[in-house]
């Protein structure tokens, strides 16, 4: 039986019907519902809801947040290791190497250091800012990876991969699906850092979302609508990146005879990539893998860990049993179904 744990009653933390919530400080983290006041950890939907009456972030999420929550929310930017005071507690929003403007966020009252990880990585990303440690008492970590199965090679390999995979095909169009936001253009800027000039075509989700990358100085390669081409122009040899929503949709209808791939962690489990109808599958992922869990729950210090989405219960007993800490999984509402991006439900866009 899966061993889950509530977080205690008199923590700096509780878990409320509209999420985790901090009295203190008088904010919820990434809220499920509508709340007054919300820390948002980054920009997927999951974590950053329409409704609330203000909302905290880094201000580099602010173009997709205003995008995606309307341009009129009050927002209030801030700068990763500000400190500062809300209610009875304080705040800091720090580095979590998953997307752009993504933060893990730190809340200490009454001698308490909080941290809550929201989405992680600690590889390599030339498109959003590296993860830093950051030391708590508790810490609640993500776990959507949670399997010693899953362990990721350096981006940098990744992506000459899926160079070779599209140069090597001159005869056809080349469609990689991978979520709008973050993958897509990790996927871009990795590609820039292997040398390549050569213009990559974006489904309208993707370019939508491309703006504030832009406007935050990542470099990426060329990119074009799709949607400006001509439908008679050639597309062979071309790259073209999707979301996986499109795959078997009408805009398809387009190409002739592409090959496709999906980019993704859960790639590196046999046979997904047969089952969503792709031909080829790239691992490469925008959450921590096992190793990456591993250490940071190690370096954190904390002496109780909570964990949530994914295989919690199995990395919560290896970090009791081999690694001797405090961690459980935490229950609560947090084990949506998630998607083949490690996202959960249906595409935003």
């Amino acid at each position: 039986m899966k061993r889950t744990s509530h977080l205690p009653p008199d923590g700096l933390i509780s878990l409320t019907p509209e999420g985790l919530h901090c009295a203190a400080a008088g904010v919820w983290i990434d809220p499920w519902r509508p709340v007054s006041r919300a820390l948002i950890t980054h920009a997927h939907a999951d974590h950053a809801r329409p409704g609330c009456g203000t909302y905290w972030a880094i201000g580099s999420a602010e173009g997709i947040l205003r995008r995606r929550l309307g341009t009129g929310i009050d927002l209030r930017p801030v700068s990763y290791g500000q400190e500062w005071r809300l209610g009875d507690a304080s705040v800091s929003f720090h580095s979590a190497g998953h997307v752009l403007g993504s933060a893990q966020i730190r809340l200490t009252a009454g001698g308490e250091r909080w941290l809550i990880s929201g989405d992680f990585k600690r590889d390599a990303d030339p498109s959003c800012t590296p993860f830093e440690p950051v030391g708590a008492d508790v810490l609640i970590s993500e776990a959507t990876f949670g399997l010693p199965i899953y362990r990721w090679a350096a981006g940098a390999s990744v992506a000459e991969q899926i160079r070779r995979w599209w140069k090597g095909a001159p005869e056809r169009t080349s469609i990689l699906f991978c979520y709008a936001f973050g993958k897509a253009q990790r996927v871009l800027a990795e590609l820039a850092a292997l040398g390549d000039t050569d213009e990559v075509l974006l489904h309208g989700a993707v370019q939508t979302l491309m703006e504030p990358y832009r406007q935050a100085g990542v470099a990426m390669v060329p990119t074009r609508p799709v949607s400006e081409l001509p439908r008679s122009a050639s597309l062979a040899g071309r790259l073209v990146i999707a979301p996986p929503s499109a795959h078997r949709s009408a805009w398809m209808k387009r190409f002739r005879g592409p090959q496709t791939a999906f980019a993704s962690g859960w790639m590196a489990v046999r046979g997904a990539r047969r089952r969503r109808g792709y031909e080829r599958g790239f691992v490469l992922s925008d959450h921590a893998d096992w190793d990456g869990l591993v250490r940071t729950a190690r370096e954190s210090g904390a002496h109780q860990i909570y964990l949530t989405h994914g295989q919690s219960d199995v990395l919560a007993r290896y970090l009791r049993e081999v690694e001797g800490l405090g961690a459980d999984p935490l229950e609560g509402g947090f084990e949506t179904e998630r998607s083949m991006e490690g996202e959960p439900g249906p595409e935003p866009e």
